[in-house]
């Protein structure tokens, strides 16, 4: 035991200890995809309210409380407490948004995208929802975990 080990909590030090570097990395990621998202629906509404398809009423209203549902989730992803159930939200977020995907596909000589960015937008979603998955993931039951010690 290291002098900041007595510093934190058994259970804090063994969920810290169960995510690799890369899953912590890949976590930082969904972080700032989510945070940066977040913030572009309040800073730039107009231009997010225009890929918002004709059937959903509301597009104003649509794009500020996905903005503010992706910035509790980002929020969420801080604590490990929080991680699990922010995952499952941002991951049903994500898919809650296809239909802005699937709509700037089908129409975009709105959008003044080139066509293969549309197309990519959609193995990066999947790659998005992959990494939501894996660094929100609750840790493996047989994980190494430290004993308690008094």
């Amino acid at each position: 035991m290291t002098p900041d080990d007595s510093l934190k909590t058994p259970s804090t030090t063994a969920r810290t200890r169960t995510m690799s570097r890369g899953r912590r990395i890949g976590l930082g990621i969904v972080f700032l995809w989510f945070a940066i998202g977040g913030i572009a629906h309040f800073v730039f509404t107009d231009a997010q309210m225009r890929i918002v398809p004709p059937f959903v009423p509301w597009p104003r209203e649509a794009v500020l409380v996905s903005g503010v549902f992706e910035l509790l989730g980002a929020a969420g992803l801080l604590w490990p407490r929080t991680r699990r159930a922010a995952g499952w939200g941002l991951f049903a977020l994500t898919i809650a948004v296809t239909p802005a995907h699937l709509y700037m596909l089908q129409r975009p000589e709105l959008f003044g995208v080139p066509y293969w960015a549309l197309l990519l937008r959609l193995p990066v979603q999947v790659a998005l929802l992959a990494l939501i998955a894996w660094t929100t993931a609750a840790p493996a039951r047989n994980a190494p975990r430290e004993r308690l010690r008094s």
